[in-house]
Parts: structure tokens; C-alpha cells; sequence
């Protein structure tokens, strides 16, 4: 140990460290909770601090560096009451997704302003492109710094609001957009809102309201899983497989347990064999059951051998290595067409698995469904296309990496304080895997750090909890970044073929969609995710005749799962681009004839409920299939017309500049539909309170992933309840206390939970009423309004909410006024968008460059108009990765070979292109306040809008993700 003295945020500080300790590391144990880990290797900047003055990662600093220097964390302004100006405009301008990496663009922010008060977008974005956002796009924290700029100067800032638009259409019917229009001139990060006539102006409801957890994140106050201290805490490590699938012969881990610090070495031998299916789904899981926590064969490289909890991280990663294991190596597949060859290796050989479809040919799941008949319209066509897509697996990267600490409370029941999305399925899950009942067993979900989907699983939660039981101290497992790429989970590869017939008036005749995706070694979410492919692949258009047709392939590759979008983004990546090829086939304006094919409202979504977890026979027919009720499609192509300046893409002299020849320039646009929700399977729990106050307690299920979901649900109470967003006190996620709800995903928060809370808070409202009828000498209850934290009589009298509570709780015929209710939709309302892109293209070096991404969304009501469109920008961000440069490399033994950031690539701040969102309202019947789905659908359409870029540039169709120079340039080389 030395000791080592620093400057903290003004005080002197002297710590004991090892010569090997970080810098992060020290700051941590010191209570600078704002300090997060991303990786050990600092590219992610969530360690940020000012060193000196200067912004720098903390996570490769040692602490003996520090030594004698000034360090500042995002706790140095937090010494007054409220919040610094740099704060107040990150939380105004919605800035704050998960908020993991705030204090980092906090400090540089602080950092910026002291040498340049007025900065530039670029000199902002440099200082950002060392701090990696996943959520965000970089667009509101750009806003935030201009915000903080100008409070700091002292100058007036606006109330940070949506740009409302008027309507270009009529919201039904196509419309010539004016080339000269260059639509409204503003700050990027606002949205441009086009209201409907459809919809009234609420007090809450549809408003840019700060976020309900906007201060702690601001602050850096401890709200994440890591952000708790606890005596005797013990960290665990995994071993993990080095082969892509070998049997295990042997494990001797005497020199493991035998080592001083060591607490428990768990494995296959001394851990109980349970059949178990991880993906965080409703139950019962989608079969097969084919995992168990530790096993006597791996099927991937990085799967879980053997887990070790000891005094540090550091005696946990000796004793993993001590660990000896003889395996016999097995031959190994990774592409899905050939794992379901004859004479593949077959990776799923136990006896103990059960419901695999065909294990001989590495078949999970065989599904198909089919409306009219296919081959007879395909036969009597008179054009048939046919075109077969690969997508390829991608990573999530939520900066939070997997974290869950557990322990025995003093009832011995099992704690799991976890980064998941899914704390209810979690639940149930781990309770036969550790030998306990659902009822000993309580998950709490804290602030999350992005989960992207992939935390949708119960990953690592069974390991701390298998070595709280084995140790009976705490246990805390939190994956590097390097075992995020391998050990977690990823998007499925698929390789879809789409056939469609069309007549010559160019209506869809028939179309045939082809899926064989690769689920990994594991089942997890392979059947429900090309489930959503084929929903989403066949339902976007009108067409009597369709069919779906999927395997299941599992493969040595690491395990796909959960991935924001959920199996849309590859469909519609085919579709999308498949329609466009059709349409030039036929010699059709693309848009044009997709838009006459496009579902609209009243057409049937005949397929939808023949595929999925609870799909009915096709043979079946139903009284009635699911249809469109609200759409404002055409008017999202409008505005984003308007904002790409789609008539250039005729243009021969814009397409080919004549002083840059080696560029070729294009635009590009897809058509999205996503849906809200899972019918009859999404359920959520609210139940609320009244306080003496006339505040209210809200406890929901539901979990806020950084998305706002707490602001919005807290919105909507608000809005029934008449009073201000800052008198809803939301808690959210813990198994123990909250009501149930299947989990944030299936973008089913807002429509699904949010209904649930609309009918709690009416329950509430109702009894309020009632009780404000007797203090007001009212006859009929039905007549009291509320609003302005007031309950009002139709004479003008009134009773504060305050009054109404202390009158209930304290002075006459007292009672708790509350309300509970849930809620399952029985609906599953379609938000659209329309996605436009603008590229070039670098013929001499097949680099595509992204100019513009405009995205004009369709959600219903957006209950928080700046929240629903960062959702979008970050959507639009993590696509554009998707579509251009995130992609797994391998080496022939199935050894990842980029599992860094870096050489896996996300795009930084200083990288990326210019974004334009429209928020287009429509009235969703079934949903809160008219509210639809809005957090998977800009995932949908960037990368086959950027492949109809790149064929609108170059003429040439590419039919495979990503778009990198190199494959970009071969396929120039080979037209």
C-alpha cells in the first residue's frame, strides 16, 4: 500500500492504494459515485474526471499517478441547493437517458466553458468524442452544452420545447412537396411536432416536462447497481470456454480453493444440473430448456465454466486462472445454412433437452404460416422477383455493463440488486436454479446504464446468487467489456429470401419470406425474435397471399438474444430493400409503389396472429384479425421529404459533383411499422396513493431503462389526477414492493403500463371526487373537476388537494384513498415512420459517408415530446452502427477477435451526421391519452434506407450488412 495524496473537489484528501489500483477504483471507494465503469480500458469515458483541470479517463490513471494533482468528480457542485447551470441544462434539454456517463459530459462540459464560453457544434463534439453514448445520439448533450453556455454567460434561455410544425397533408392522403420549401429553421436537438386537430391540449400530458429522475443522475448521486456499500462484500469471477464447443473431462480446482481470499469455486460438479431457458420472456419461457448454470460441455467461446467469489477481483481472476480444465475439443459451426446440413457437428447431443425440433440438423425451432396460397399466385404472376439478404451479429454496448450483486438478508431471503430489464421474469427464473421458492427470492431493479434488450435475459444473476448461498456473504459479478461482446448477448444473423409477385398494375400479388436464423448455441429469444421477422416482414404491406417459412439454427457462435427492435430491424432491412428492387424491376418509383401497397387504417393485419408465443393454428380462421386504427405515414413522408430534400435525388449534377468525380451522391428512404406491445401477453401493475400532502406515491413494474418511462408513466398520472409531475413520487422495479409487469421491451412501457396507470390514477380520481363532494357540499361527485392541485365545484369553490388528504387520513371517516389496477391489451396499434437518408459515396474507396438522417415518426401522442424523440435520435445512432461498421470478426476457431471498442466500432460524437426528428400526432383510440410505441421503430429503417442510398448513388444493390469500404468497393468492383 501508499498513501497517496490528492486535491478532491477542493479538500485534501490521503488514501491508502496498491501500486496496481486505478484511479476510478480510489474514487469510488471515496464515495465519487458519479465515477462509472465502462471498460478497463477507458473507451468509454464513463470514468471521466477533470485531472488538473483537463478531462481525462480515471479507469487508466493509476491512483499512484494522482499522486499530489487535483482531481475534480461531478460531487464538486453538488454543495448547494438545486442544481449548477451545467446541470439544470442537461436535465432541461433531455440530455439524461440512462444518464450512466452524465458526470463525464458534466465535467467536460465544465472544462470547455472555463477557456471557451461560446463554443462551437465542433469544438463541443470533440470535447464529447472521448465520452461514448449509446441512448442519446449526441444530439440533446450538444444542446445541453449551448444551454450551459448561455446560462453561464447570464444570458435568457427559452423553456426547452418542441418546434410545433403545420401539417403538409391531411394525414390521409399524398402530397407534392415544394422543392424550394426548406422547412423550419431550428435547433436540431428539438423535435419538430405536427399536433392533430384530433388531439386536445392537456396540462401534462404532451409536454417537454424534465425528467421525474433528472436530479440524482445530474448529480451523480448513487442510483445504479454498483452505487451501494456493503460490509463483507465478496467479488466473483467467471472461467470461461477458449473452445467453441468441447466436452469437459475434468476440473481441478484444488489450487483455486485453496488459495488464501478464496470463498467458493462453483462448476458443473458441485452445482445442481437444472434445466432452464434464460431469455427474460413471459412465462411459460419458449422451449427448449436447454441451459443449466454450469454445464459438462460449452458450445461457444466464452461460455461459463466454472465461477469463483473471493476477497478482491483481483484473488477472484488468480483463482479462475488456477483453475485447470481438460476438455476435449468437438468440430464447431457458426453459420446458420450450414449448421442444418447433414453431417453438421450436432451441438445440442444431452439427453436432458427437450422440444428441440430436429437436433440432428441443429434445428431449434421449425415454425411456418401461411394466408391464401402462395405458389398458385407466384405461378399465375406476371413478374416474380426474388432476392436472399444476410444480416450479421451486433452487440448492444450499453456503457452499464451486466452488473447484479447478491445477498441473504437477515430472513435468508435471496436479494438480487441487478441491471436487468426484466426483474419479475428474473424472479422466476433463478428460483428453481438456486432451490428456492418465488416468494424467498426479491430482484430490485436500480437505475440502468442502457440495456438495449441485453438485459432482457437472466444472465449472470444466477451465478452471484449460486456464491451468496455457497459464501453466505455478498457477492458482486460485473462482466468486463470484453466479456460483454462474448458472455452477454448479441443481435440474431439471418438469411432471409424474399419472393414476391406483383401484376402489372403493380399491386403485391404474393410474397414468400424465407428465414433461417442463428440463434448461437443457446435457444434463448431464437423463437420469438424471427417470430417478430416474420410478423414484421409480412404485415407492413397489403398482400392476399403471404407465407413464412423459419428455421432455427444453433450454431458455436455467441448467443443471440434481445436486441432494441427485436427481429424487425432485419426484416425490414430485406423488405425494405427488397420492395425497392421490385419497384425498379417494374420500372416504378420506389416510394410511389410501396405507397401504394402500404397498409393504411382499416386494413387487416391478417398474418399477425398466426405467428408468435401464442400464435393460432393457420388452418384456423379467426371472426376477427387485428387491424390499422390510426396511421399518419403520409404525413411523415411529407416532413421528411421536405427535410432531405428528396427531389435531389433525380438530380444528375447533384448526384455526380463536378468537383468532387470520384463521389457519387444518393438519398434513400424505408418505410417502418413496428407494433406496441404484445396482445394478450404484456400485462402491467400500478397501484397509487394519496399523501398528507396532496402528493401521490406511484408504484409501478414497469422499468426505466433511461428511456423516461418513470417521467412518462408519472405524466400520465399527473394529467388524470390534476396536478403538477413533481406531486407523483414514482417507484419503480422491485419485486417486493411494486406490482407486476412483464418487463420493459416489446416497446410496451408507454401503451401497455401507461394504461395501467391511467386506470389506477381514475380509480384514485374517482374517490377523490367523491370525498371533495362532501367537504364542498356538492350532490353530484360527477360534476367536481380537478386541476391546479385543486378539487373544483361548479360554483367556483374549492378544496386544495392538501386539504382534501389531511381531511381523509386524519379528521373524518378516515380512509387511504388509493388505486390499483393492470392491464393487458387485448390491441397492438402500430406506430409508423418514415426513415430518409442522405449519403455519398467514395467510388476510388467504397466509403459511405451518412450526411443526414431524418426520421418523421408516427407515435400517437407523444407523452413527452423530448424524451419520445431523443429515443428516436439514439435509435436512428445505434441503426446507423448497425447498417455501417458494428460488426463481429472471428478468427476460424470462433475466437472473437474485436472485442474492444474501438476496433468494434460505435459511433462517437464528433462522427456523426447531421439528424432531423418529426414527431407526427395522431389520436390511437386504445392507447393513454392516444399514446402509441415510439422506443424500437427507429431502429427500423436506417439500414435499408442507407442501402437505397447507396443503389440511388451508385446503382448498385448490396445485399448484406454492414456497409464497409471493403464490401462496398468489391460490389462497385463487381458491377
Amino acid at each position: 500500500m501508499t498513501a497517496i495524496s490528492i486535491l478532491l473537489n477542493g479538500d485534501d484528501i490521503t488514501v491508502d492504494a496498491p501500486p496496481h489500483e486505478s484511479l476510478a477504483s480510489v474514487l469510488r471507494r471515496l464515495g465519487m459515485f458519479s465515477v462509472k465503469y465502462g471498460s478497463a480500458t477507458g473507451e468509454t469515458g464513463a470514468a471521466a474526471v477533470l485531472f488538473d483541470g483537463r478531462l481525462a479517463s480515471a479507469d487508466v490513471i493509476l491512483a499512484a499517478q494522482a499522486d499530489g494533482h487535483e482531481v475534480t468528480t461531478v460531487e464538486a457542485l453538488n454543495t448547494a441547493n438545486g442544481l449548477h447551470p451545467i446541470q439544470e441544462a442537461f436535465v432541461a434539454t433531455g440530455a439524461l437517458q440512462s444518464g450512466y456517463s452524465a458526470g463525464a459530459m458534466i465535467l467536460g462540459t465544465m472544462a470547455l466553458l472555463e477557456h471557451d464560453p461560446d463554443p462551437s457544434e465542433s469544438a463541443i463534439r470533440d470535447m464529447l468524442s472521448g465520452i461514448l453514448d449509446r441512448e442519446t445520439g449526441y444530439v440533446k448533450p450538444v444542446a445541453a452544452v449551448r444551454r450551459a453556455a448561455a446560462l453561464i454567460r447570464g444570458e435568457h434561455v427559452e423553456r426547452y420545447a418542441p418546434v410545433v410544425l403545420e401539417p403538409m397533408t391531411d394525414g390521409v392522403n399524398a402530397t407534392v412537396v415544394d422543392p424550394d420549401d426548406e422547412g423550419p429553421h431550428a435547433d436540431p436537438a428539438l423535435p419538430r411536432l405536427i399536433p392533430s386537430v384530433d388531439v386536445p391540449d392537456l396540462a401534462v400530458v404532451g409536454h417537454a416536462e424534465a425528467k421525474v429522475d433528472g436530479l440524482k443522475l445530474a448529480k451523480g448521486n448513487p442510483a445504479f447497481t454498483d452505487d451501494i456499500e456493503m460490509r463483507g462484500l465478496l467479488y466473483a469471477k467467471v472461467l470461461y470456454s477458449p473452445h467453441a464447443h468441447a466436452r469437459i473431462l475434468d476440473i481441478d480446482d484444488r489450487a483455486a480453493v485453496a488459495l488464501p481470499g478464496v470463498h467458493a469455486v462453483l462448476h458443473h460438479r458441485n452445482t445442481p444440473r437444472v434445466k432452464y431457458a434464460s431469455g427474460g420472456q413471459s412465462w411459460p419461457n419458449p422451449h427448449p430448456y436447454d441451459q443449466v448454470s454450469f454445464d459438462h460441455k460449452v458450445r461457444h467461446v466464452g461460455d461459463r465454466v466454472a465461477a469463483v467469489a473471493a476477497e478482491s477481483i483481483e484473488i477472484a481472476e488468480e483463482a479462475v486462472r488456477l483453475i485447470e480444465v481438460t476438455y476435449e475439443v468437438l468440430p464447431a459451426v457458426f453459420d446458420e445454412l450450414e449448421a442444418i446440413r447433414p453431417g453438421a457437428p450436432v451441438i445440442h447431443d444431452e439427453a436432458d433437452t427437450h422440444d428441440i425440433h430436429d437436433r440432428e440438423h441443429n434445428t431449434v425451432h421449425h415454425f411456418e404460416a401461411e394466408r391464401g396460397d402462395v405458389n398458385a399466385a407466384i405461378e399465375a404472376a406476371p413478374h416474380v422477383f426474388e432476392r436472399t439478404f444476410r444480416v450479421h451479429q451486433v452487440q448492444q454496448v450499453p456503457i452499464e455493463p451486466h452488473i447484479t450483486i447478491a445477498w441473504l438478508d437477515a430472513d435468508e431471503r435471496m436479494v438480487v440488486r441487478t441491471a436487468t430489464q426484466v426483474p419479475f421474469h428474473t424472479r422466476r427464473m433463478l428460483a428453481p436454479l438456486i432451490g428456492m421458492e418465488v416468494k424467498n427470492i426479491r430482484v430490485i431493479k436500480p437505475r440502468i446504464g442502457g440495456g438495449f434488450g441485453a438485459k432482457q435475459e437472466m444472465l449472470i444473476e444466477d451465478i452471484a446468487a449460486h456464491l451468496a448461498i455457497a459464501t453466505r456473504r455478498p457477492v458482486r459479478l460485473e462482466l468486463t467489456r470484453e466479456e460483454e461482446f462474448w458472455a452477454s448477448r448479441t443481435r440474431h444473423p439471418q438469411t432471409i429470401t424474399f419472393r414476391s409477385a406483383v401484376d402489372d398494375d403493380g399491386n403485391l400479388l404474393a410474397q414468400h419470406m424465407r428465414l433461417v436464423g442463428n440463434t448461437g448455441a443457446y435457444g434463448t429469444h431464437g423463437y420469438t425474435v424471427q417470430a417478430v421477422s416474420g410478423l414484421r416482414g409480412l404485415s407492413s404491406y397489403n398482400c392476399p397471399n403471404k407465407r413464412f417459412d423459419c428455421d432455427v439454427a444453433y450454431t458455436n457462435i455467441p448467443v443471440p438474444g434481445a436486441y432494441r427492435g427485436y427481429g424487425a430491424p432485419q426484416a425490414l432491412f430485406a423488405l425494405e430493400a427488397h420492395m425497392d428492387d421490385v419497384a425498379r424491376g417494374i420500372g416504378r418509383d420506389p416510394l410511389e409503389f410501396k405507397r401504394q401497397n402500404w397498409v393504411t387504417v382499416g386494413d387487416e393485419l391478417d398474418i399477425a396472429p398466426h405467428i408468435g408465443e401464442r400464435a393460432t393454428d393457420d388452418t384456423v380462421e379467426l371472426d376477427e384479425y387485428p387491424k390499422v386504427s390510426s396511421s399518419g405515414i403520409e404525413e411523415c413522408v411529407a416532413q421528411g421529404q421536405r427535410s432531405i430534400g428528396w427531389h435531389r435525388r433525380l438530380d444528375p449534377a447533384w448526384r455526380r459533383p463536378s468537383d468532387r468525380p470520384y463521389i457519387r451522391r444518393g438519398l434513400g428512404f424505408a418505410f417502418c411499422m413496428h407494433g406496441s406491445g404484445i396482445p394478450f401477453l404484456d400485462m402491467g401493475g400500478c397501484s397509487i396513493k394519496l399523501n398528507d400532502d396532496g402528493s401521490f406515491n406511484m408504484l409501478v413494474g414497469a422499468t426505466d431503462l433511461g428511456t423516461g418511462a418513470d417521467t412518462v408513466l408519472g405524466q400520465i398520472a399527473a394529467e388524470v389526477l390534476g396536478v403538477a409531475l413533481d406531486d407523483i413520487i414514482v417507484y419503480s422495479s422491485d419485486t417486493d414492493m411494486t406490482p407486476f409487469d412483464t418487463g420493459a421491451y416489446a416497446s410496451s412501457t408507454t401503451y401497455i403500463s401507461g394504461t395501467a396507470v391511467m386506470h389506477a390514477a381514475e380509480a384514485v380520481r374517482k374517490r377523490i371526487k367523491e370525498r371533495a363532494a362532501e367537504m364542498l357540499g356538492v350532490d353530484e361527485p360527477c360534476t367536481i373537476e380537478l386541476h391546479d392541485k385543486r378539487a373544483w365545484a361548479p360554483d367556483g369553490t374549492s378544496v386544495s388537494m392538501e386539504e382534501l388528504a389531511l381531511h381523509t387520513l386524519h379528521w373524518e371517516d378516515q380512509e387511504q384513498i388509493m388505486g390499483t389496477a393492470s392491464y393487458m391489451s387485448p390491441d397492438c396499434p402500430p406506430p409508423f415512420a418514415a426513415q430518409f437518408v442522405e449519403i455519398e459515396v467514395d467510388v476510388q474507396t467504397g466509403q459511405v459517408e451518412v450526411i443526414k438522417m431524418t426520421m418523421a415518426v408516427d407515435c400517437g401522442v407523444a407523452i413527452n415530446p423530448i424524451t419520445a424523440s431523443g429515443q428516436v435520435e439514439g435509435g436512428m445512432t445505434q441503426a446507423l452502427g448497425y447498417a455501417h461498421c458494428e460488426e463481429f470478426a472471428y478468427d476460424a476457431d470462433g475466437r472473437m477477435l474485436n472485442d474492444r471498442l474501438g476496433p468494434y466500432k460505435i459511433y462517437r460524437a464528433d462522427e456523426m451526421p447531421e439528424t432531423e426528428v418529426f414527431l407526427v400526432q395522431t389520436l390511437e383510440d386504445s392507447g393513454p391519452f392516444g399514446a402509441k410505441a415510439v422506443a424500437e421503430i427507429p431502429k427500423d429503417g436506417v439500414a435499408p434506407a442507407i442501402r437505397n442510398a447507396i443503389v440511388n448513388a451508385t446503382g448498385v444493390a448490396i445485399d448484406e450488412l454492414p456497409f464497409t469500404p471493403e464490401r462496398v468497393r468489391a460490389a462497385l468492383d463487381r458491377a
